[in-house]
């Protein structure tokens, strides 16, 4: 049994306790504490890592500090804990930024109703980010960068012709690694970027305000959290709120967005599946579907859908992923007409314009 070396950055001694004692619970993760990001920088240093646990608030050196330097002298896949609040969403997006690779919230039954699955999401999601991805997941969150050609191999010539003259909407999915994801890719569009845009982002609720505002800032197209109702119009991306489901509707002639509350048996809060096939029924054989980043299969089934009614789905490769998880999903499945690097897919939606 492999043994995954876990470092806890947290100032609250309470909270040390606690996540030490939830990895520890099946014997294959061993934990290092750290009371604060000055300590954390230094033991991950000298303690190796596979993981490192982070919070935001701390004295001595506040965790995206942390974030920064640990990235910039021994990188690791870094996880951060987080505060439910605009405030402490809006710093998450910044650890990102500096190289972490992904984030929970601090107050773990906000991510599952029960306690048990709670902890076990956080014992999973540490060795996911543990195993054999780890090298691959931080050279991507801390090393993609986007290229300045548009398209570099021939056929994808096609495949913008193709989107100038079939796709009316793109649908983009992601979890694990997408919030940077999302950003290289919406940065590269134009003001005048010809489709709509719906962003499907596994979130809890409290982060996709700060998230599309966060993005809104960066992009020249307009991006904002979905409303219920909202028009679906040409430059505009819409993010799927989480802790909702977010269905493309067809009503007078236009097509909107409806943002429902979610059955309590779906597991994801939004779910990608689920925006693909309202998007296949009200647009088909005319939607770009893209799978980015993200651990397990959601999007699989969604990319079938579209598929079989003659859309268009775009899958993120392994090099480039955080997590090759989703996207890895509907490429075995054969259901990508392209599997493209990160660059290679902001520069094929920016070539549509």
């Amino acid at each position: 049994m492999r043994i995954i070396r876990v470092l806890v950055v947290e100032d609250s001694s309470f909270f040390r306790a606690r996540i030490k004692a939830i990895l520890e619970h099946d014997g294959d993760i061993e934990v290092y504490l750290a009371e604060n990001g000055l300590q954390g920088v230094d033991m991950a240093r000298t303690c190796h890592p596979d993981v490192i646990t982070m919070d935001i608030d701390m004295p001595e050196m506040d965790g995206i500090t942390a974030v920064s330097k640990i990235m910039r002298d021994c990188p690791v896949p870094i996880l951060m804990f987080s505060a439910l609040t605009y405030s402490g969403a809006k710093a998450t997006f910044d650890a990102l930024a500096a190289g972490a690779v992904d984030f929970l919230p601090k107050q773990l039954t906000d991510i599952a109703g029960d306690r048990a699955e709670a902890e076990q999401i956080l014992r999973s999601r540490i060795r996911t980010l543990g195993s054999g991805g780890a090298e691959r997941s931080i050279q991507s969150a801390s090393t993609v960068a986007l290229s300045s050609h548009v398209l570099t191999h021939p056929d994808q010539a096609g495949v913008a012709v193709d989107l100038a003259t079939k796709v009316e909407v793109v649908v983009i999915g992601t979890s694990t690694g997408g919030p940077v994801a999302l950003e290289h890719i919406l940065t590269r569009l134009p003001a005048d970027f010809p489709l709509p845009i719906v962003l499907v982002q596994h979130m809890p609720a409290h982060f996709t305000g700060a998230f599309s505002h966060r993005l809104n800032q960066a992009s020249k197209i307009e991006v904002r959290e979905a409303r219920d109702d909202d028009l679906l119009e040409p430059g505009v991306a819409l993010l799927a709120p989480g802790g909702m489901q977010t269905k493309v509707v067809a009503s007078g002639g236009q097509r909107r967005l409806r943002v429902v509350v979610s059955d309590h048996d779906m597991t994801f809060k939004p779910c990608i599946d689920y925006t693909f096939d309202s998007a296949n029924a009200t647009y088909p054989g005319a939607v770009l579907g893209i799978v980015l980043t993200g651990m397990g299969s959601d999007g699989c089934e969604g990319a079938r859908h579209l598929k079989q009614g003659g859309s268009v789905v775009w899958a993120q490769d392994e090099a480039s992923s955080v997590v090759y998880g989703m996207p890895m999903a509907v490429s075995k499945a054969g259901l990508a007409d392209k599997v493209m690097p990160l660059e290679e897919i902001g520069a094929g939606l920016a070539a549509v314009s």
